[in-house]
């Protein structure tokens, strides 16, 4: 489902100081954008970042770049990562939000911005077989995303989909992946949501990668 256009959301990213205006200018120098040279954390489709707004005011030693391609998303984004951040009261300064088209994620990234770790959290599960390329976990994109990880940096995914969730086994077990654990019923010892939730941990050493680019 799409997000309604919201009228605040551009000039409000246009005032974020962590708002990524040409994202091109950084590609291979990501690190140097940020305050503290640390680990460099990927959260592809980030939403409205619920997830990346926890996860990075809990890790102030790790920073973090959340892209997802509506503005009007990212806008929800920018009101909860700073709400997040003003119950530390502390400045938001290891996140970067980008709007970019990710099937085009080599235009801003390559090989010198050493991604230690990728999220991917409820991607499009994209059903229909002639849409299935479009899907983040896809083959062809998990290839595109080893351009700039780091030798055993991690892609950790979570999806409700169970179509998705068998694919993107495949794809990261035909990209070289190593699958390092898996669950296709995350809170399976917690308080459960409506549906299940399936996880994926893998990881990417250089040296064992025998996959063929796609």
């Amino acid at each position: 489902m799409r997000m309604r256009k919201k009228a605040w959301a551009r000039p409000e990213l246009d005032a974020c100081p962590y708002f990524i205006k040409n994202p091109e200018e950084l590609k291979g120098n990501w690190s140097n954008w940020f305050p503290e040279k640390q680990p460099l954390h990927l959260e592809l489709g980030c939403g409205k970042g619920v997830f990346l707004s926890e996860l990075a005011a809990k890790h102030p030693d790790i920073n973090y770049i959340g892209i997802d391609l509506s503005p009007d998303v990212l806008g929800v984004a920018r009101r909860n990562i700073q709400a997040r951040y003003e119950q530390e009261k502390r400045m938001v300064e290891n996140v970067a939000l980008v709007a970019y088209d990710i099937e085009r994620i080599l235009q801003i990234m390559n090989a010198n911005d050493e991604i230690d770790r990728v999220y991917i959290n409820f991607c499009n599960p994209w059903p229909k077989m002639r849409h299935h390329k479009k899907r983040l976990t896809h083959t062809n994109q998990l290839q595109t995303y080893k351009t700039f990880m780091t030798d055993g940096a991690q892609i950790h995914f979570k999806t409700d989909d169970g179509g998705l969730y068998q694919s993107t086994m495949r794809y990261l077990r035909e990209s070289g992946f190593e699958i390092l654990w898996y669950t296709t019923n995350l809170y399976e010892n917690g308080q459960p949501p409506a549906v299940n939730i399936k996880a994926i941990k893998a990881c990417y050493r250089k040296e064992v990668d025998k996959s063929e680019n796609l």
